[in-house]
């Protein structure tokens, strides 16, 4: 049984994660855990993932390949244990939680997948305007029934630039409250960038550089991946061809997303936000992360360890 290191030091309960349900998870000690804020390439990084375990590019259900333990709005956690018990060889767990709601086991390694946070806001629009009237129904029974939230899934803004506003407000979900905003989610796995159980990930290192970002994360996870193998997983990673093998790679997309996989995997391209937020909106963010964050978070966060530098360092 491996060892907890530590336990979660916070709960948190949005309509879509309920971070009591890692109670339940049973680790092994080559667990992997795949962490990101929502729409920061978490898909991207499961499907890299899987291929590296599998050591092949074949398309595979990702939600069977990779758990998410804390999605309170989709089957029973104890369903979630059943399937993750069920799986042979290494797994991986996904999670849209904060580092200090996890608990920390030895031998569990943490991939958390970063992006800007304009460009996330932008990919979070598009993937909130697409939810099915089924699962909008379900949000609205979990927030009306859990009184740390007390309230139905708010109306979501269909223009660009209002959802922006109202994110930055603090009026968009998945966090009710200004306590789990975005810089503040950052903030707590920047705290731990140092942890030799942890590599910090961005996504625009991942569009300039998928070879090399492949290989560092195989190296994390102490995978080997010769050089022809590493070149079809380059391919079945690229955008177009994961819309190729939407699908496969995510099945039941179409009970949760209007327009399903293809909606789902929209464009998966960053800078969005430059033809949409005005001078004074894109002001409004910069001095929000300079006041939340740290200078050189601030700087990885909006470039990538290519430009501004491995955080680890």
């Amino acid at each position: 049984m491996p060892t907890l290191i530590r336990p979660a030091f916070r709960e948190v309960r949005t309509w879509a994660f309920d971070s009591r349900r890692w109670a339940q998870y049973r680790s092994r000690v080559d667990d992997i855990i795949i962490a990101t804020h929502p729409k920061c390439g978490t898909t991207w990084m499961q499907r890299i993932v899987s291929m590296l375990l599998h050591g092949s590019p074949e398309p595979r259900p990702i939600h069977d390949e990779s758990a998410w333990i804390d999605a309170r709005s989709r089957q029973p956690i104890e369903a979630v244990i059943a399937q993750m018990e069920a799986q042979p060889g290494r797994r991986s767990v996904k999670s849209h939680l904060p580092l200090d709601a996890l608990p920390r086991y030895a031998g569990v390694r943490t991939i958390y997948v970063a992006r800007d946070g304009r460009d996330a806001c932008m990919s979070f629009n598009n993937h909130s305007l697409a939810f099915t009237p089924a699962v909008l129904a379900t949000f609205d029974r979990i927030g009306l029934e859990d009184p740390t939230i007390g309230r139905p899934y708010p109306p979501i803004a269909p223009g660009p630039r209002d959802f922006f506003l109202g994110w930055m407000a603090g009026k968009v979900p998945p966090f009710p409250g200004s306590e789990f905003d975005f810089f503040a989610f950052e903030r707590t796995y920047w705290a731990e960038r140092a942890r030799p159980d942890l590599l910090l990930v961005h996504h625009a290192d991942l569009l300039a550089d998928l070879p090399g970002e492949i290989r560092r994360i195989a190296d994390f996870l102490g995978i080997a991946c010769a050089p022809a193998l590493l070149s079809r997983l380059v391919e079945a990673a690229g955008f177009e061809a994961m819309r190729r093998d939407g699908d496969a790679l995510l099945p039941g997309a179409a009970a949760h997303f209007q327009g399903g996989a293809g909606r789902f995997l929209f464009k998966g391209t960053n800078g969005r936000w430059r033809d949409v937020l005005r001078p004074e909106d894109v002001a409004l963010y910069e001095a929000r992360a300079a006041a939340s964050l740290p200078p050189d978070c601030v700087r990885w966060l909006a470039e990538g360890r290519l430009v501004a530098g491995d955080p680890s360092a």
